[in-house]
């Protein structure tokens, strides 16, 4: 090889070893929302895995696997090797007493008194009291359920997520209510995807 090329070819390796590299930058997050969102309209089947919590966890399961049938967005499965993808989370559902107490109390204390001028003569002796006292106390069972649920595809990559609380609604219990929002908010979503598309 003729010297002035070797020559040319290690000054254009220097000048380019001393670029900057081009750091690509991460996406934003709206992009990685809308690709959450366009994966959810390719899910067929899913599995809801056992939710960790409390004791309740396993009846919250069943209430959001019989919430999620009723949706008719996709096929339930009870098989996890045949799940697009698979619904992982966290619930608790608690029944609890609220306690509320207050005492209001007024007093007011007046006293008048003189001493003895002589001996034989006495000045009169009063004293006024007021008081009022009011007490209160209340206890009210409360009910309360929370749940923090993702979606999980085979690649492992969260696609969508979401966390619902409830202290019951009118006709219904707070597992349930959860249940109804947690579906709730993924048809929307699922109408947010198609709107994508």
């Amino acid at each position: 090889m003729h010297r002035l090329a070797v020559m040319g070819l290690i000054l254009a390796a220097a000048a380019a070893a001393q670029q900057p590299a081009v750091a690509v930058a991460p996406p934003a997050p709206a992009t990685i929302e809308e690709s959450g969102l366009r994966q959810l309209l390719t899910v067929r089947r899913v599995y809801v895995d056992r939710l960790t919590g409390g004791e309740t966890a396993a009846q919250m399961r069943d209430i959001l696997i019989s919430a999620l049938e009723g949706s008719k967005l996709f096929v339930l499965t009870e098989n996890a090797e045949r799940a697009d993808t698979i619904l992982h989370g966290a619930a608790e559902d608690l029944v609890f007493t609220d306690t509320h107490s207050s005492n209001d109390s007024i007093n007011a204390h007046a006293n008048v008194g003189t001493g003895r001028s002589t001996s034989t003569s006495r000045a009169p002796f009063g004293g006024v009291s007021l008081g009022e006292s009011e007490s209160d106390h209340s206890t009210e069972r409360r009910h309360e359920a929370v749940a923090a649920v993702r979606l999980v595809n085979k690649d492992g990559d969260v696609i969508w997520a979401t966390t619902q609380e409830s202290l019951g609604a009118k006709f219904r219990g707070a597992s349930a209510d959860v249940a109804e929002k947690i579906t709730g908010k993924l048809k929307d979503d699922f109408e947010r995807a198609r709107k994508l598309k």
